[in-house]
């Protein structure tokens, strides 16, 4: 999926009220209480609201910028006004998935709402071992891959320009997204994961392990060192650390080009999300 001071207090706020819900609703619900964890935990001040889950980074770009859950359609006019005077100078996105109500996308296309993608959103339980990977990859790759845990701040560096650079996110933003993976409150939580080729990062991705739930994020390789295998590196790596973790399950976002490549994993759809936006 997948923001600018205070990361989301992970004692409190969402994460209490979610595992909650989890208990109630199942691994559907634990799901995407990990998904708004790592969403919200890009804006230090996010926290629940009474009407929207909201997160405000920062960043002039719309992935780190927006709404994450509606509580109840029975004000939605008044709440997307709100959101929209609070996020009236950045570019930003309305996430609906299962945790708001049936009739949120309806609601928001009433108050003005244009549904811009429907993404889906993929399952795997992690109760048996992870297929074995031999990291040959392809057209060199072969015996200098490795995928290693970043710990430091030149590698978080590293790791971030290679995931701004495969978004199209402006390198003048690069600075402030590594000052805020630095500081998220819920680092404990996060694992960040670089494929390093011949001594240089060329691919990246983000575990987040809470709620029962390895949440998987920013699974990029650098355009260069596409096909050669590193996407599956990395995505192994990601669930063998949820196995570490004692993870029940792992999920993510899937784009068109990475869904193939994570079914071969035994991920399943489990539901979807639908992306909005509103005109300025």
């Amino acid at each position: 999926m997948m923001h600018a001071a205070r990361a989301i207090d992970t004692r409190h706020g969402d994460r209490t009220q979610t595992r909650e819900t989890a208990r109630d609703s199942g691994p559907t619900a634990s799901v995407f209480a990990n998904f708004r964890q790592y969403l919200m935990g890009w804006d230090a001040e996010s926290h629940p609201g009474p009407e929207v889950d909201q997160f405000r980074s920062g960043l002039a770009t719309p992935q780190f910028n927006g709404v994450v859950r509606l509580r109840s359609t029975s004000g939605v006019g008044p709440a997307v006004a709100a959101v929209r005077r609070g996020l009236a100078d950045l570019p930003w996105w309305w996430w609906v998935g299962p945790d708001s109500p049936e009739d949120t996308a309806e609601a928001l296309r009433r108050h003005g709402g244009q549904e811009l993608a429907v993404l889906p959103v993929l399952a795997r339980p992690l109760g048996h071992p992870v297929e074995t990977f031999d990291a040959t990859g392809h057209d060199g790759a072969r015996g200098n891959l490795r995928v290693e845990t970043v710990r430091d701040a030149e590698r978080l560096e590293e790791l971030v320009r290679t995931y701004r650079t495969s978004m199209g996110i402006a390198p003048g933003l690069e600075a402030e997204m590594v000052r805020i993976e630095s500081q998220r409150e819920d680092n404990a939580d996060i694992v960040r994961l670089a494929a390093v080729l011949d001594g240089r990062v060329v691919g990246s991705t983000v575990v987040i392990n809470a709620h029962g739930v390895a949440g998987i994020f920013l699974v990029h390789v650098a355009e260069a060192h596409r096909r050669r295998g590193i996407g599956a590196a990395l995505t192994v790596a990601a669930l063998r650390t949820a196995q570490e973790r004692e993870m029940r399950s792992a999920a993510l976002v899937a784009s068109p080009a990475g869904e193939p490549l994570y079914r071969r994993f035994g991920f399943t759809t489990l539901t979807e999300y639908r992306l909005f936006g509103f005109p300025a």
